[in-house]
């Protein structure tokens, strides 16, 4: 199941660009407040389903070129508005890719395959769970996909993804 709050259109393309790629981290907060508004008013606030939150993870080489993780100013924030718990360091990206922007579905699939594992103590936080993933922006959901196998393989009972922004995935070129 995926929970999105906002198309990735004006104006909000403009927020997640400067969000992720301006160094606006403090964005977060106004954006974590939209994702909880949209899911309490759809769902509920009792019928949230998951336990637990966790960000989509930044490999070593892209936290440091970016200084933050998007996904974890958002959960982080997420969590205090939806009563949750969340956890930084429960999921970790272990390979460094570069941009996708340019990849289908099946692309992205392919080269996500075991680039996510998750700490000792994230196996034992997640293990017997519902989980959300939360990321900025939902794509073509290959990322959300490997994360998810991952999160379901640790004991992970259920995930859900929980995106700020969707965005139409990428046409698929001729095979």
């Amino acid at each position: 199941m995926v929970r999105v709050a906002v198309d990735y259109a004006h104006p909000w393309d403009r927020v997640l660009m400067q969000f992720k790629f301006g160094s606006r981290p403090d964005f977060a907060a106004a954006m974590a407040l939209v994702m909880s508004c949209h899911i309490k008013a759809q769902h509920g606030a009792a019928a949230l389903g998951p336990t637990r939150l966790v960000p989509v993870p930044l490999s070593r080489e892209r936290l440091a070129q970016r200084g933050y993780n998007q996904a974890w100013e958002l959960a982080r924030r997420l969590a205090r508005q939806v009563g949750l718990q969340a956890r930084a360091d429960a999921l970790m990206r272990c390979v460094h890719l570069p941009g996708q922007a340019e990849q289908g579905r099946a692309a992205r699939l392919k080269r996500l395959q075991g680039v996510f594992q998750l700490s000792p103590a994230g196996r034992a936080w997640v293990a017997g769970q519902r989980v959300a993933l939360v990321d900025d922006v939902y794509t073509t959901g290959a990322t959300a996909t490997e994360a998810a196998r991952t999160l379901l393989a640790a004991g992970a009972l259920q995930v859900q993804v929980w995106a700020f922004a969707r965005t139409p995935a990428p046409e698929e070129g001729p095979s």
